[in-house]
C-alpha cells in the first residue's frame, strides 16, 4: 500500500463503533466467517489450512508475528464494512481534510519559481475530490495515481483559491510525503 491508501484506512479505522477481535481464536474465527473457509484464510495469511485449524481449535494460542501482524491486517481490513461504507458517502457528501507534509512541485508559466519545496498544509477539499478518490482506490489505482487526485485537489483549493490566484498554475506535483492524514 502506498501513503493515499494507508490514510484512507487509518481514517476508516478511527470510526470503528467496536474493537475488532483481539484473540488469535477469535481472529481466525472472524476470518473464517468473512472468507468461508480455512483454505481461503490460509491462502490469505501465508500459512497451511491445518495451521488456521489449529489456531481456530485454540490448539496454537500464539502465531509467529509475521503471522500474527498478517491475520490482524486482514481482519482489520475486513472489519465493519457498513461503517466504513456510510463515512464514504459522508466524504462523499462533505468532502475530506487532508493534512500533510510532502514536497510540493508545479508547472508554472515562465519567470516563477517552480521548484519544489516542501509546505505543511491542511486544507479541506470538495467532495468531488473525496468521490474520486474513492472510486480510483476502489478501482484498483495505484499510489501514483491517488497522489495525482490529492494533488489537483490542493491544486484548486489551496495553490488557485478556487481560481481567484495562480491561474497560470497548471500541474502540481506530491512527492517526498512525510507524512499525510485524511479526516472525513
Amino acid at each position: 500500500m502506498g501513503e493515499i491508501e494507508d490514510a484512507i484506512e487509518r481514517a476508516e479505522r478511527e470510526h470503528f463503533t467496536q474493537d475488532p477481535p483481539k484473540t488469535l481464536k477469535g481472529q481466525i474465527g472472524y476470518l473464517i466467517r468473512q472468507l468461508g473457509t480455512a483454505k481461503a484464510v490460509a491462502a490469505e495469511i501465508g500459512v497451511t489450512a491445518d495451521s488456521v485449524n489449529r489456531y481456530r481449535r485454540g490448539a496454537r494460542k500464539h502465531a509467529r508475528p509475521d503471522v500474527a501482524a498478517k491475520i490482524d491486517d486482514a481482519v482489520r481490513q475486513r472489519w465493519q464494512p457498513g461503517v466504513r461504507r456510510r463515512r464514504r458517502k459522508q466524504a462523499a457528501a462533505t468532502g475530506i481534510t487532508v493534512e500533510t507534509r510532502a514536497r510540493f512541485g508545479y508547472t508554472a508559466p515562465v519567470g516563477t519559481s517552480d521548484d519544489g519545496r516542501f509546505r505543511r498544509l491542511t486544507v479541506h477539499l470538495p467532495p468531488a475530490y473525496a468521490q474520486r478518490l474513492f472510486t480510483a482506490r476502489d478501482a484498483g489505482a495505484d499510489d501514483r495515481e491517488l497522489r495525482g487526485i490529492v494533488a489537483d485537489g490542493l491544486k484548486d483549493v489551496y495553490f488557485q483559491d478556487g481560481g481567484h490566484r495562480a491561474l497560470g498554475l497548471s500541474e502540481v506535483q506530491l512527492t517526498d510525503i512525510d507524512y499525510l492524514d485524511l479526516e472525513y
